[in-house]
């Protein structure tokens, strides 16, 4: 579970998050939602003690975020942008995680052939396609077999192959009853993987609740058309 009290968060002038509160329970699939700037970057990154929140309380399994990171061995996150040093082999790449992490990866031979990243372990990390370091991204993220997954935009640049493949694999975490996080600018998507939706504008948020509920408050049949709804209601 991740439980979020008061959470503020400003760079210089700007205030980014603004005395959130939110619970995601155990086994939920849920997708963050808003425009660009909104805070959902920040949200999450400060979840992953990425970015210290300049006032409020973070929980993750009953854990106090306070300088402590062993909680991180439950969660898997994968960057909208990974930055891998370039000159590292991919094979090299996994072995570092492996080592910094001190865990024995349980997935990793499955998630290479899922993904057909054989072909790329003996290259450096500078050559690869937008869409392999991605699937770098997707393997770390999974190999572990943490209890929660965070995903940032995570099909951008994935051709329509790796991409379902990608959708397929969230799918089978979910019915393993892992906690699901995504942000996605593709609704289509988020439709398809998750179960619960927030809503983030202006660094609060604005609705947090069932994808079901969601669409018929806005008398919408498709994702999009609600959040498009809620986007324009915020602005009258």
């Amino acid at each position: 579970m991740i439980q979020i009290e008061q959470l503020v968060k400003s760079f210089g002038n700007n205030k980014v998050l603004k005395g959130m509160d939110l619970e995601i329970p155990s086994g939920q699939a849920t997708g963050i939602v808003g425009p660009n700037g909104s805070g959902k970057t920040t949200l999450i990154k400060s979840i992953l003690g990425l970015v210290r929140p300049d006032s409020g309380t973070i929980r993750v399994n009953d854990v106090k975020l306070n300088g402590t990171w062993l909680y991180r061995q439950n969660i898997g996150y994968m960057p909208q942008v990974a930055r891998y040093p370039e000159n590292m082999k991919v094979f090299e790449l996994f072995d570092f995680i492996k080592g910094l992490r001190d865990q024995e990866p349980v997935f990793e031979r499955e998630l290479i052939e899922q993904f057909q990243l054989g072909p790329e372990l003996e290259k450096s990390l500078r050559v690869l396609s937008g869409g392999n370091r991605q699937k770098v991204g997707a393997t770390l993220a999974m190999m572990f077999d943490p209890a929660i997954l965070f995903f940032d935009e995570p099909t951008a640049g994935l051709d329509p192959r790796s991409s379902f493949k990608f959708k397929e694999r969230v799918k089978e975490e979910k019915r393993r009853g892992k906690t699901v996080v995504i942000t996605s600018h593709i609704m289509s998507e988020l439709e398809q993987l998750v179960d619960y939706v927030i809503f983030i504008l202006d660094g609060k948020i604005r609705y947090y609740g069932s994808m079901e509920n969601l669409l018929e408050e806005n008398k919408e049949q498709r994702l999009e058309g609600a959040i498009a709804r809620m986007m324009e209601k915020s602005e009258s």
